[in-house]
């Protein structure tokens, strides 16, 4: 079962290492959007639906704990499967996270396996192909 994909990461060069990663990674992506911060993440998720969303913390205009923040208080998006993508992986940052609603939490650098079987976990085997 395909599933859409919105990827969160200032960093052009990570957003398309993720997208390789999902497509080698033998899950079956219908799209994967793309957005350089959180404000454009939600001004997307204003007219896309998507199955995931893959952020980063550390973004300039909103960062990934406002982008929470902001889907959690919006009753359409508040139940938005959000996996971290982050080099930050204190305890402390990862806690944060995950109480701001975060469903998964992977540190980068990371290996392609870590964050398929993050996506599988999050979204279910349903998506697997």
């Amino acid at each position: 079962m395909a599933f859409r994909v919105l990827i969160v990461d200032d960093s052009p060069v990570m957003r398309t290492f993720i997208r390789r990663i999902i497509a080698l990674s033998g899950m079956e992506a219908a799209e994967l959007l793309e957005a350089s911060n959180g404000l454009e993440a939600l001004n997307l998720l204003q007219t896309q639906w998507v199955d995931v969303v893959l952020t980063d913390i550390n973004m300039p205009v909103m960062d990934g704990a406002e982008l929470m923040r902001r889907l959690a208080a919006d009753e359409t998006l508040k139940t938005l499967p959000v996996v971290v993508v982050s080099t930050d992986g204190t305890a402390h940052r990862v806690e944060q996270m995950l109480g701001l609603g975060a469903r998964g939490y992977v540190k980068k650098p990371f290996q392609p396996e870590t964050l398929r079987e993050e996506l599988e976990r999050v979204l279910g085997g349903a998506y697997a192909s």
